[in-house]
């Protein structure tokens, strides 16, 4: 895959200096799709041209492009590519089976491609791939508008805790759920957006989520909008809990049970542990895609992605020099574990914030959450 320069030709995401960007635009063609490279951030951005079925698919294993909405996204411009050369049922079946097997735990994977399926498979060959490509842009359009409708609800909760504390409002994230891991806004980091924007004064706390660290990528984007924060060791946020340091808990999710418990970057669960340990209110920012009403038991069902035992073994990072490079920190002969995401039970979780509003993990919550979005799903 060809590192590109920015262009002109994606949607316009960044007229308005308050919105975020995106990390993916299309060609007016439909013939490619170009992502933020972003194992290269926060040290370099580059965008990389994708234009068939198999570079979108090693673009999500190998997490070139990450973040359930943002996979779901790229899985859906991979069928289309996939399409463009072969719209027949053996080769839309063999495709959408590669598709969704190269990350197994974020359901927006599993959701774009059996939307795209269900609207593809009555469809006569000849017309497959031009109504894909109209279905990935309009799953796309989408996500941008959910995003920015859980970023609406998220700034009540800011502007309510801003009310209480008379101080900038300290928010907890783990792993990146801003707009690098979605099209648009971003599901955790929307409030934070909006609330900056609203003259709401936020200070976030990003956890650097080894091992791939991506909470330096939330630490990048907050950077680039201006907003201030502060990068912290994983285990710094029991430690600010207990001394008053933190207000709220914000973070995305990669599946949600229909009981309410979440699914997302490992070491979520501890830092949902803390906060009830210590009363600060812990949220997850889940656009109704994420949510999976079929997983009824959430610690044995949903699948947790066990990753290479080398991302735990080696570190990336820009050496004094400046140059780029991977540094080992495990010692020779150490096996390692590199289970990718953990399970927060919903009584560990204040609310769900949705594009649909704002629902407590409890039986009648998830029950009315449930009421809005299955009927609208697609």
């Amino acid at each position: 895959m060809t590192a590109l320069s920015a262009g002109a030709n994606h949607p316009p995401a960044c007229a308005d200096a308050v919105i975020p960007p995106s990390p993916l635009r299309w060609l007016a063609d439909d013939q490619a799709i170009e992502v933020i490279d972003q194992p290269r951030l926060p040290h370099a951005v580059a965008w990389c041209r994708l234009s068939s079925r198999d570079a979108c698919a090693e673009a999500i294993r190998s997490m070139q492009i990450r973040g359930a909405p943002l996979i779901g996204a790229v899985a859906a411009w991979g069928l289309v590519f996939a399409l463009q050369q072969d719209a027949g049922d053996a080769y839309l079946d063999a495709s959408l089976t590669l598709l969704a097997a190269t990350r197994p735990t974020a359901v927006n994977l599993a959701w774009a491609l059996a939307r795209l399926e269900r609207r593809l498979r009555p469809l006569p060959v000849a017309d497959r791939a031009a109504v894909a490509a109209a279905e990935a842009r309009a799953l796309c359009q989408e996500d941008v508008d959910q995003n920015r409708r859980i970023g609406q609800h998220g700034l009540q909760l800011m502007q309510g805790i801003h009310a209480r504390v008379q101080r900038p409002v300290r928010v907890l994230t783990h792993c990146n759920a801003g707009w690098l891991a979605t099209v648009g806004w971003g599901t955790a980091l929307a409030p934070v957006y909006l609330a900056h924007a609203a003259g709401v004064p936020v200070e976030v706390l990003v956890d650097e989520t080894r091992p791939r660290n991506q909470g330096a990528l939330t630490a990048w984007e907050l950077g680039q909008a201006g907003i201030p924060h502060h990068y912290l060791a994983d285990n710094a946020g029991g430690h600010l809990m207990q001394h008053g340091l933190v207000d709220i808990v914000l973070v995305g999710a990669d599946r949600v049970s229909r009981q309410g418990d979440v699914c997302n970057k490992i070491g979520t669960y501890l830092k949902a542990l803390a906060a009830q340990d210590n009363q600060v209110p812990f949220y997850a920012a889940v656009p109704s895609p994420t949510m999976d009403w079929a997983i009824t038991d959430a610690l044995h069902e949903i699948p947790i992605e066990e990753r290479s035992a080398e991302e735990v073994r080696w570190v990336a990072g820009r050496l004094s020099s400046g140059a780029l490079a991977q540094v080992q920190v495990s010692p020779d002969g150490s096996p390692c574990r590199n289970p990718a995401f953990d399970v927060t039970p919903a009584r560990l979780i204040t609310g769900l914030i949705t594009e649909h509003g704002v629902f407590a993990t409890t039986a009648d919550g998830m029950r009315a959450l449930q009421q809005v979005c299955q009927p609208l799903s697609r």
